[in-house]
């Protein structure tokens, strides 16, 4: 397996014929309004463009994971960082099949989505040879994630591949606890950023949150959603002296825009 990490959320899993294209923010720096113009600095998003080696990449996408999408089935509330209008645009002309949340499936289906898998929370499902399980995100602490798009992250077992768990947009829950310690994924992938609006509590984990997601994920943490939104106070060199500081460095990998880690 690989993983090709493009942009904040924005990646893509590689195994075999498969090139799964994960939340695709795929739109030029600046496309996107600011997420923060009071707590952190009003920078139009995402903050920085695609990696030279995004569009070969992107050319090789036959199938599409997005972990969520709308809030309150408003399209100028729509999380655009995990579908953008580019992102949008290229998977309803390449008719690219989609596996999204079932909650968000008919109205990915009004976008002119090819939506082939719409999943419900902790069913397996046949998926590419494998399978596919949904685990449910709280994206957000009190009472801001109830206007959050609560979605799910993914659980994925490919033939003669490492498993890989995509945490998705949350906090530190029983269910991301449940998916770490009982399905042992080989491999998980964390959202660090810490992101936050302007009002309520960080949509992300945070702080100690962040360490108990690398202490108790079994195998190697890759972390991402950092350094391309306005409001993601924690780059890439805040968690890795986070995680030098509590010994846990040596299990967590930290990908640059367009670098490839090949498990």
């Amino acid at each position: 397996m690989k993983l090709h990490h493009l942009r904040s959320a924005t990646f893509i899993i590689e195994s075999g014929e498969h090139h799964i294209l994960v939340d695709p923010m795929l739109g030029a720096a600046g496309s996107i309004p600011p997420f923060s113009v009071a707590r952190f600095k009003a920078q139009r998003n995402p903050t920085v463009n695609l990696p030279d080696n995004a569009s070969a990449l992107l050319d090789k996408v036959n199938h599409c994971l997005i972990t969520h999408s709308q809030t309150f089935g408003i399209k100028w509330l729509q999380h655009l960082d995990h579908l953008d209008s580019t992102g949008q645009q290229r998977l309803v002309e390449g008719n690219i099949a989609v596996t999204a949340p079932d909650k968000d499936s008919a109205y990915l289906g009004k976008l002119g989505l090819n939506v082939t898998q719409a999943l419900a929370p902790w069913t397996p499902t046949p998926f590419l040879g494998g399978t596919i399980t949904a685990v449910p995100c709280q994206h957000g602490h009190g009472w801001i994630h109830s206007v959050m798009a609560n979605g799910y992250g993914f659980f994925i077992e490919l033939p003669g591949e490492p498993s890989l768990y995509i945490s998705g947009d949350t906090v530190l829950t029983q269910h991301v606890r449940r998916a770490l310690t009982e399905l042992k994924p080989d491999i998980a992938i964390l959202a660090a950023g810490q992101a936050q609006m302007d009002v309520g509590k960080p949509l992300l984990m945070a702080g100690e949150e962040l360490l108990e997601f690398v202490r108790l994920a079994p195998g190697t943490v890759v972390a991402n959603h950092m350094e391309a939104l306005n409001h993601c106070p924690v780059d890439r060199a805040t968690f890795a002296a986070m995680t030098e500081q509590a010994g846990l460095s040596s299990r967590v990998r930290i990908p640059a825009d367009g670098e490839t880690l090949a498990f």
